[in-house]
């Protein structure tokens, strides 16, 4: 059964910077897109941003220029540059996988906590 697993999370201090990784083991799912996804502490799950398999990127308004995605979609293979961090980027940051039918498949999450 394909998985994703995400990696790359930590503790970093204010200003600091993180890269996180999210690949697939136990085969290759079948996506059009790769995303990724940040839940805050007593906080709903919010977009970060996506790739699609074309390569278009687009970033959620929390974002703000500070975030970088990059991957290979056809690999399941996506990446998360995030610098300028802030307390406000606590939390755990999970990887989607869609194959544009209805269908997705999300990472376990890798906890990211931003020091002040």
């Amino acid at each position: 059964q394909v998985q994703l697993v995400e990696s790359g999370g930590g503790l970093v201090q204010t200003g600091g910077s993180l890269r996180l990784s999210c690949a697939a083991s136990g085969g290759i799912y079948s996506a059009d897109s790769m995303g990724w996804y940040r839940q805050a502490p007593g906080k709903q799950r919010e977009m970060v941003g996506f790739i699609t398999q074309d390569g278009m990127i687009r970033y959620g308004d929390l974002v703000k220029g500070r975030f970088t995605i990059s991957g290979d979609v056809a690999k399941n293979t996506e990446y998360l540059q995030m610098n300028s961090l802030t307390p406000d980027d606590t939390g755990v940051y999970y990887c989607l996988a869609t194959d544009g039918r209805g269908s997705s498949l999300w990472g376990q999450g890798t906890q990211v906590t931003v020091s002040s």
